[in-house]
Order: C-alpha cells, then sequence, then structure tokens
C-alpha cells in the first residue's frame, strides 16, 4: 500500500507541475486555482474508471483516491479565487465572471463537494457498490459548479 500511495503522490505531484508549468496568463490565482482542480479531476479519475468498470476494482487505489479528494476539498481556496480572473479577464481562465456574483453560492458549492467527498471517502474502500453509490452525488457537486459557472470547452 505504501508503494501505491507514494506512487499516486509522485504522479499527482508531475500532474500539478504541469499544470503550474503551462500558460494562463501566468497569472498565479489561476494556476493554483487550476491546479486544485486536476487534483480532483485526477483522483476522479481514478474513482470513475472502478465506478464503470473501466478499471478493476481495487479497495486501497480507491480508499486513496478518495482521501486525496477529502484533503483537497478542505484546502482553503480563498486566494485563488481574485476579481479580475475570470475567462474574460485572464486568458485560460475558464471561469465566468458571474461566479464572483454570487459567492455565497460558490461557498455552499464548495461545501456541498467536501461533504460528498467525505462521504466517498468512507465509502471508497468498502466495495464496489458503495464506492459507485458514492460517485454519482459526488459527480453532481462539480457538474452543479460547472454548469453554472465554468465556461464549455470547445
Amino acid at each position: 500500500m505504501k508503494r501505491k500511495l507514494i506512487g499516486a503522490a509522485l504522479v499527482t505531484a508531475i500532474a500539478t507541475t504541469a499544470v503550474w508549468a503551462g500558460g494562463h496568463g501566468g497569472n498565479p490565482a489561476v494556476k493554483a486555482r487550476q491546479a486544485h482542480m486536476q487534483l480532483y479531476s485526477f483522483n476522479l479519475n481514478i474513482l470513475g474508471g472502478m465506478a464503470k468498470g473501466e478499471v478493476d476494482y481495487d479497495a486501497e487505489a480507491a480508499s486513496a483516491a478518495a482521501a486525496n479528494l477529502a484533503a483537497v476539498s478542505k484546502l482553503n481556496q480563498m486566494a485563488y479565487w481574485p476579481p479580475g480572473t475570470d475567462s474574460e479577464s485572464v486568458d485560460g481562465s475558464r471561469t465566468l465572471a458571474k461566479a464572483w456574483d454570487n459567492v455565497p453560492d460558490l461557498i455552499e458549492k464548495g461545501t456541498a463537494l467536501a461533504t460528498a467527498a467525505s462521504a466517498m471517502e468512507a465509502a471508497a474502500g468498502t466495495d464496489l457498490a458503495s464506492l459507485q453509490s458514492a460517485m454519482g452525488p459526488l459527480g453532481g457537486t462539480c457538474s452543479a459548479c460547472h454548469k453554472a459557472y465554468r465556461v464549455p470547452r470547445n
């Protein structure tokens, strides 16, 4: 298990470094915000692959990915969201300007994500059925924020 956790940490560090090295107008807040989202995505892909049957269920790997999600969801993101870092103001940002018009809603959506990530953390290592049951609510929290506040990919 220790090897898998070290491997997952290494891959996560490499993925984060790749995001930080990219463009995004050089704005550190946008880079940090996107790196944070990459950490979500990386770990969600591990869990989603198992939930869909694309990857064999592995309780240790599922537990590690779920623990990562729960930990990342609890990080204070306030510095990632300064006004003027929306998609109309910063190249590479996909955050709609209207996100700053309703900060309480953003906070509510972030809290819902943290709650769903904690539920996934409790379920992921139990068995595949438990992981699958927790996946819908977790994905729903991501979609709720993305639909409201993110520019769709072209």
